[in-house]
């Protein structure tokens, strides 16, 4: 049984007023030459299918196509729920998806809804999974009068646990049936859309149990083949175990992601033993740069950077200026020494100031074009605010759109 591994998409993100549907697009290509040229059976996409509850009409193109075009080549797809993505947009389509090979599993239920089977290309059963979303805390515990902060951390802890533990048992006896039915042993994989004790995060990345439960420990996880998890843009073994693995994000969500080398992961069995994992390195569809340096030393960085684009689809730059930050008319500066270059400077970082969109780039937005977390961080970068208050304010502000997202009414 061979897998792709991969999460995060953020189908419909603006970045920076930008939209990404190009490099979207680009990547269901790409994704498809890779499931034939690898001979995947099947593609896992553990959770934030989309940026936002209420995605954009092509996101939601985008996602219908890449459901269309697995199923018109023979492979299984298997869609969670993250916490950007809303409940209800995934459920609505669910029954009619799963027509055209795609399992939805947009929240929690009971564990009995959170077991599927996948199959390979011959359409036999390939492995059993834990298929668990993004869990809201609200899903698995009620909260008490009297709790402490500890006593809800460790009350939301064990209900996680057990939980994967229920799900798990179903597993095992749906494992038990087919092996006496096919005559071999199927691997058990689990999912999970959360962030784990030692996962390196990024600044694109919700935390999502602020307060209650920051990290889910790896020991918790129940004993499968493989963990297949997402919410962590970096790629990485969690905790150095090989079977625990965020993919990453497959398009760098922030500037801070620019660096980063982009995966899928494929992952290999045989009959229920996890025989490699292999990491698919993912083009770069849009050049995105961070510099950072004083007005003399970065025209030469400029030109650098410049090599990797072009007319059609130019160079996004965040740019940090140091030494000469306190000049009033920086951003007419940094369109001096940008002018002809096939860059387009995106943001306009003061090293010891807030970071401001450029003014270029604002001109070219209406309101419309940003999300409401967009619209939030841009008012907040105007405020000369401390780290630890700007977290603080970003943490509060994500929970009240989350709450307002998650209940409309």
């Amino acid at each position: 049984m061979r897998i792709l591994h991969t999460s995060d998409w953020h189908l419909g993100q603006h970045f920076m007023g930008k939209s990404r549907q190009a490099e979207h697009q680009a990547l269901i290509d790409w994704l498809l030459v890779q499931v034939n040229t690898h001979q995947v059976d099947a593609v896992l996409i553990a959770g934030d299918l989309f940026d936002t509850g209420s995605p954009p009409s092509y996101a939601r193109e985008l996602y219908n196509q890449l459901v269309l075009r697995l199923h018109q080549v023979g492979v299984a797809l298997l869609l969670l729920g993250g916490n950007h993505d809303s409940v209800a947009v995934l459920a609505e389509s669910r029954a009619l998806l799963a027509r055209l090979g795609a399992t939805v599993i947009a929240a929690a239920g009971a564990p009995a809804d959170h077991v599927c089977v996948l199959p390979r290309r011959d359409g036999t059963p390939g492995c059993v999974v834990c298929a668990i979303p993004f869990i809201r805390p609200r899903d698995v515990v009620s909260s008490q009068a009297g709790e402490s902060a500890e006593d809800k951390r460790q009350a939301l802890l064990s209900a996680l646990q057990a939980h994967y533990d229920a799900v798990h048992e179903l597993a095992l006896a749906r494992q038990t049936a087919l092996a006496a039915e096919l005559g071999r042993t199927l691997p058990i994989l689990a999912t999970g859309h959360l962030t784990t004790v030692g996962a390196s995060a990024s600044e694109s990345v919700r935390e999502i149990y602020v307060g209650s439960l920051e990290a889910f420990p790896t020991s918790a996880f129940p004993p499968v083949a493989y963990i297949a998890l997402g919410h962590i843009h970096r790629p990485q073994a969690v905790g150095g175990l090989e079977h625990v693995r965020y993919s990453g994000s497959p398009l760098p969500l922030s500037f801070d992601e620019a660096s980063q080398d982009k995966e899928v992961l494929r992952v290999d069995f045989e009959e229920d033993r996890l025989t490699a994992v292999t990491p698919l390195a993912i083009p770069r569809f849009q050049p995105l740069v961070s510099l950072e340096g004083s007005l003399s030393t970065l025209p030469a960085q400029l030109q650098a950077s410049a090599s990797g684009g072009s007319g059609a689809r130019p160079v996004w730059l965040e740019i940090t200026v140091r030494e000469d930050d306190y000049l009033a008319d920086l951003p007419a500066r940094i369109d001096a020494l940008t002018s002809g270059l096939p860059v387009e400077v995106l943001r306009i970082r003061r090293a010891r100031g807030a970071s401001t969109p450029h003014l270029e780039a604002r001109t070219q937005e209406t309101l419309h074009e940003l999300s409401p977390t967009e619209v939030f961080q841009r008012r907040l970068a105007q405020e000369q605010l401390d780290e630890p208050v700007q977290s603080a304010l970003n943490t509060r502000y994500q929970r009240i759109l989350t709450s307002l997202e998650e209940d409309p009414a």
